[in-house]
């Protein structure tokens, strides 16, 4: 048997339902032999003691301590920072699937970089799955996704003080304040990891979260908040051909994402045909997430509404110098 990596590998976690209960088991079964694995759970207290029968003695399974901020993922994050025992983590929502050597690339990579990003793919990949990934590959051709997965260094994090958990897009809301603080940020384009998709009525309830995200990236939310008015004007004055170059356009942007990093190698040669749906889709959502904002006071997020999607760069810049640093803490849960 090889040896266990030097890293850990947090997984936050917060479920109602346990129906994915002995796959992500199994999963864990190996990862806990290739890295060691903290849970931190913060899923009600049934679903909690019925996570630990399954999980003992796989992981270090703890409950997140108290974080400022709504968003439990945050708090599942900074707790499993704060108790980890490694210098470079791998934090990973419960849909990511690792194989051996991307945990290794990720923690080799972290011996230079503060933050790793790597690329997300869905496996399997249903309808809705095919039409999430045009949204990926225009990332990829413009700049880079926002994966359910990064690296970290443990002793950066904790200088930072965290991060805000009072935020909707606590992924940009991490990797900026990682920046703010003068952290090296790695873009891993061409390091791949499964991520296992949502059931078709999640992934439409996903739909107004992600469009709120781009009220923190405004040249992305006006370029979305343009697209209906763009296609109307065609339809109304018969512009087809336009419509047509337009679309095509798009696709060609996506091929551009679908061909750089490596990526013809796991995503699919139709997979930019896509990206003019999301197009639209991302459109219409756009402008209801500025109804969201601006007449309803932010978007929903469990049984609060989350107003800031992520704090500016400036924002971060003036506060980095003013943030108390973290101390570890310890979890108090042997192996």
């Amino acid at each position: 048997m090889a040896p266990l990596l030097d890293g850990e590998y947090v997984l936050p976690l917060r479920w109602t339902g346990d129906a994915e209960l002995d796959e992500l088991t199994g999963y864990l079964r190996h990862l806990s032999a290739w890295i060691p694995v903290t849970v931190v759970d913060g899923s009600s207290a049934e679903r909690f003691d019925a996570h630990a029968r399954a999980w003992g003695g796989l992981v270090r399974h703890i409950r997140p301590q108290p974080w400022p901020g709504a968003n439990g993922k945050v708090a599942g994050v900074v707790t499993g920072v704060r108790a980890a025992r490694a210098e470079r983590v791998v934090i990973a929502d419960d849909d990511v699937r690792y194989d051996r050597p991307a945990l290794e690339r990720v923690l080799d990579l972290l011996r230079t970089a503060d933050v790793v990003r790597p690329q997300n793919v869905f496996r399997p990949a249903p309808w809705h799955a095919r039409w999430d990934t045009g949204r990926t590959l225009l990332n990829r051709a413009f700049s880079a996704d926002y994966p359910g997965t990064f690296g970290l260094r443990r002793a950066t994090f904790l200088a930072m003080g965290g991060y805000r958990g009072d935020v909707l897009f606590e992924n940009l809301e991490m990797v900026r304040t990682v920046r703010a603080h003068g952290g090296r940020e790695h873009r891993a384009d061409d390091l791949f990891v499964a991520r296992r998709p949502p059931t078709a009525a999640h992934f439409w309830s996903q739909r107004p979260r992600q469009a709120y995200d781009d009220l923190a990236q405004p040249w992305r939310l006006l370029a979305a908040l343009a697209v209906w008015p763009v296609v109307a004007e065609g339809l109304l004055h018969r512009r087809v051909r336009r419509l047509v170059l337009l679309a095509a356009g798009i696709v060609a942007a996506g091929e551009t994402g679908r061909r750089r990093a490596g990526g013809r190698a796991v995503f699919p040669a139709t997979a930019a045909l896509w990206s003019p749906v999301w197009v639209l889709e991302r459109g219409l959502f756009s402008w209801l997430a500025l109804f969201s904002r601006f007449v309803r006071g932010g978007v929903a997020y469990g049984d609060v509404r989350l107003r800031t999607a992520a704090s500016s760069r400036w924002r971060l810049g003036r506060e980095a110098a003013g943030r108390p640093p973290l101390t570890p803490i310890d979890a108090g849960v042997p192996w």
